[in-house]
């Protein structure tokens, strides 16, 4: 059914793309046409003015209409609104962010999920964090999954050579997709790579993807010498990660804070074993395909990561296993049954 009565909070848009932009924008572009609108703040180059023009601007825009905010964020006087939370890490962990950020959500969010018609997260674990903080009832919660790309597929051998030959990357190596934020927890792998990098054979080495390449690690981690066998690629195009996954003999993820946590899908998506913690929303992403660790405990992250790299049986079978479960997940679903809401939503206007 189509409804007009439906306007989309595109103010995420304006920010570089990450998590909460894609799947604002995976979403958005499969709905059904011209059944919904979307706005946006048309001046970008202030910082604060985005979060004045949702709350103040924003309200005026939508009048009777029916409001989806994707972002974690929205307008506090328009209670025909639909909110997306997608995690709870301002509240459950102010300390990873600026205390005016984290401040400023400790007190939206909470008055935001109240008011607001209906609520739309990205697991089972965030739904019931959300339900524990505020008090909400099961029944105004809807859980709607993220998925890999289409892209994320195995690829053939010669794009994995000539990724390796982009990245001067050696032939056997363990991937890690990290940004240098706290969550992500890249120091307790390299310390525990340093721990084993001797056990394993010569010519298997460590790559870390992402963040901002060796000299912040040393900076921001404190390392004063980093393990052997480890290759910084700094920032990778996203072109170029399905090539990257589809090389390696494993993805590790010990990211000890996910609403949702993409990159294991994509791993899984690409035919790679994944090594990921066995904390928040990560074992129901994954489910029984891959090898699940404490994230804080170096000894299980280094037999997990041992044994991919000595039995390859084993490899084999969370190749199969990861595959047939990233083909649980897919944008389309995701996108119908986001869909359903708002338009049940917007017919209860």
């Amino acid at each position: 059914m189509q409804n007009p009565n439906i306007i989309v909070n595109m103010r995420c848009l304006l920010s570089p793309i990450t998590g909460v932009q894609r799947y604002t924008t995976e979403i958005v572009e499969k709905f059904p046409k011209e059944s919904y609108e979307t706005i946006s703040p048309k001046i970008t180059k202030y910082f604060f003015y985005g979060h004045l023009w949702e709350q103040l601007i924003l309200p005026g825009k939508v009048k009777d209409k029916l409001l989806w905010s994707p972002a974690n964020t929205g307008p506090l006087s328009v209670k025909q609104q639909v909110l997306s939370i997608l995690d709870l890490s301002t509240i459950d962990h102010p300390e990873w962010f600026s205390p005016k950020y984290s401040s400023w959500y400790r007190i939206l969010l909470p008055n935001l999920a109240k008011r607001s018609k209906h609520i739309l997260t990205i697991s089972e674990f965030s739904k019931r964090r959300i339900m524990e903080q505020f008090g909400i009832s099961d029944e105004k919660i809807t859980v709607t999954y993220l998925a890999a790309d289409k892209k994320f597929q195995p690829q053939s051998q010669n794009i994995v050579v000539e990724t390796r030959k982009e990245f001067k990357l050696p032939e056997h190596y363990f991937l890690a997709l990290s940004s240098l934020e706290p969550r992500k927890n890249l120091e307790k792998l390299l310390k525990t790579w340093g721990n084993i990098e001797t056990k394993l054979p010569q010519d298997i080495w460590l790559v870390v993807a992402g963040g901002k390449g060796k000299s912040s690690v040393f900076k921001e981690l404190a390392f004063k010498q980093l393990p052997k066998r480890i290759i910084f690629t700094g920032y990778v195009p996203e072109k170029s990660l399905p090539g990257l996954y589809s090389g390696a003999l494993g993805f590790i993820y010990l990211s000890v804070y996910e609403g949702f946590g993409l990159p294991p899908i994509e791993a899984m998506a690409c035919g790679v074993p994944v090594i990921t913690s066995n904390s928040t929303s990560l074992p129901e992403v994954v489910g029984d395909s891959s090898l699940l660790v404490n994230p804080l405990n170096e000894e299980e992250i280094g037999h997990a990561i041992q044994s991919l790299a000595e039995n390859s049986s084993l490899g084999q079978e969370l190749r199969q296993k990861g595959l047939e479960r990233a083909q649980l997940f897919a944008w389309e679903r995701t996108a119908a049954k986001t869909w359903q809401v708002l338009d049940r939503m917007a017919e209860q206007n």
